[in-house]
């Protein structure tokens, strides 16, 4: 019927219809939890299976993993496991996951966001395989891809095999800043594998990179359940997926921009980010500071893709809460080349420079801990040149090395080319 009706059109906008059509088609993403369905389940079949999930692990369709894997036939789901925030992401932030049964599965329910951050032996005695669908965001810091690798080194231990059911980057597979891990000391659940801030690989690359290189004391039997139609140059929105919040301050497909932006900022305190907002990781903004001139001296940086507006808000909690808070908020005009970690770093110079706030000399005045800034840095260096008065610019360019050798490092792991 639609040939049909195209024969009534011009030879040259019926090529035009045809090729948007193909190019629509070759574009669409498929998860990897959609090509295990499209292999009738292949890799699960005749084993007892586990799950690590949460609300974002979920199809193009929005259906739960949890509920395509109990429907499969060719599939024993018998355990769930519940990383931060848990299995329905109804746990706040860094508070603790407790083992449970599921009333709606009736399945047990093994925290991995307790006493332990990796599977027990004895979580793990009753699977064949352990299957692994999170989204995360792209950032060191944020734990999913801790969680993965230490349930991996569990899985080796245990001679139990670990299935990635592959999902986009976020940030796209292009993108690598930031310091590096580099003290052992700082190594912790926000740094735990040796990859930049943001390090520009999916999670079944990440899961590839992290068993070959013995980052792990017992490598594991790893299976990647790769995506087809994704691209490395693609962010959230050109992937046309539906986004189901990664976590509470993660809402939309945009936020994992914001979260790199000003994560780190958020760690000194002193300044409200849009956490206790309606904007989170969206904002630079404090007391006694005026928005305006904020605005203008973070424009006058020039960096590329990302626009500075004045805002002013209340937070209803988190800092600040009921106190009115001036400062900037992030618009990012062209979000594959925005210099996401770097914002977090001129935004300090910028609030020092506008409204004469030295956040770190601050933080010492009122004896609080720089652990979290460290940790998520992974380096105490970028700590110590800012306290010296070391330019944005100059520790932003400082990163290059460590990128550059990251950026060689991962090749032999890229599913995407």
């Amino acid at each position: 019927m639609i040939m049909m009706k195209c024969k009534r059109h011009k030879p040259a906008l019926l090529a035009a219809w045809l090729a948007a059509s193909l190019v629509g088609a070759s574009a669409e993403v498929k998860l990897g939890n959609e090509m295990l369905v499209k292999q009738g389940f292949r890799a699960l079949a005749s084993k007892r299976v586990g799950l690590i999930t949460n609300p974002s692990g979920v199809n193009r369709q929005l259906e739960s993993t949890i509920e395509v894997l109990r429907r499969a036939p060719q599939v024993n789901l018998v355990a769930l496991f519940g990383p931060e925030h848990g299995i329905y992401g109804d746990i706040p932030a860094g508070d603790k996951v407790t083992n449970r049964t599921d009333e709606r599965t009736g399945l047990p329910v093994y925290s991995l966001y307790d006493k332990t951050r990796k599977p027990t032996p004895e979580m793990l005695k009753e699977l064949d395989a352990l299957v692994y669908d999170l989204q995360d965001t792209g950032c060191r810091s944020y734990t999913f891809i801790s969680t993965m690798g230490l349930a991996m080194e569990a899985c080796g231990a245990a001679g139990v095999e670990f299935i990635v059911l592959d999902r986009p980057n976020p940030l796209g597979g292009l993108r690598v800043e930031g310091p590096l891990l580099e003290q052992e000391n700082l190594r912790s659940f926000v740094s735990q594998w040796n990859v930049p801030y943001v390090y520009g690989l999916t999670c079944g690359e990440l899961a590839q990179m992290i068993n070959a290189k013995g980052w792990i004391t017992s490598r594991c039997r790893l299976t990647v359940i790769p995506m087809r139609g994704w691209k490395r140059s693609m962010v959230w929105a050109d992937t046309g997926l539906p986004w189901v919040p990664a976590s509470p301050h993660v809402p939309h497909g945009e936020s994992p921009l914001y979260q790199v932006a000003t994560g780190m900022l958020g760690e000194i305190g002193g300044v409200n980010i849009g956490v206790g907002y309606t904007l989170p990781f969206q904002c630079v903004a404090t007391t006694n500071v005026n928005p305006h001139l904020l605005a203008d001296a973070l424009n006058r940086y020039h960096l590329r893709g990302v626009y500075f507006k004045p805002v002013t808000f209340k937070p209803y909690y988190a800092a600040f809460k009921d106190q009115v808070v001036g400062g900037v908020q992030l618009y990012f005009t062209d979000p594959a080349r925005a210099p996401l970690t770097a914002i977090n770093f001129y935004a300090l110079e910028a609030l020092k420079q506008v409204a004469g706030r030295d956040l770190f000399a601050e933080a010492v005045k009122a004896n609080k801990s720089f652990a979290m800034f460290d940790k998520v840095n992974g380096t105490d260096a970028m700590r110590r040149a800012l306290q010296r008065g070391t330019s944005a610019a100059e520790i932003v360019a400082g990163w290059k090395t460590g990128e550059e050798k990251f950026r060689r490092e991962r090749q032999p792991f890229l599913l995407y080319k």
